[in-house]
């Protein structure tokens, strides 16, 4: 699927200026935005910029959406329940 939008051309300009890939910066913030309102889960999202699952936290972090974001302890607390739950 495809979004476009229109920007004047002088705003088009600068921000170009400043990111050489405006349409990955736009895809991105879109992207997040969704997340943030609920509309993404973080594996869909993850898939539609084609990143790993640290790659997203990180990519979150950025854009200050982090409330919802696993730390590394609690990671760590989920491996190791999973390989309780297997019996590893």
């Amino acid at each position: 699927m495809s979004v476009t939008f229109e920007l004047p051309s002088s705003i088009d300009e600068q921000l170009r200026r400043e990111w050489t890939d405006l349409d990955q910066v736009a895809k991105e913030a879109a992207m997040v935005e969704l997340y943030r309102l609920g509309n993404l889960t973080h594996h869909e999202l993850a898939t539609a910029l084609g990143l790993e699952r640290f790659e997203t936290d990180a990519l979150l972090k950025r854009h200050c959406v982090t409330e919802d974001l696993v730390t590394p302890e609690e990671f760590a607390d989920e491996a190791a329940a999973l390989r309780r739950a297997i019996g590893d």
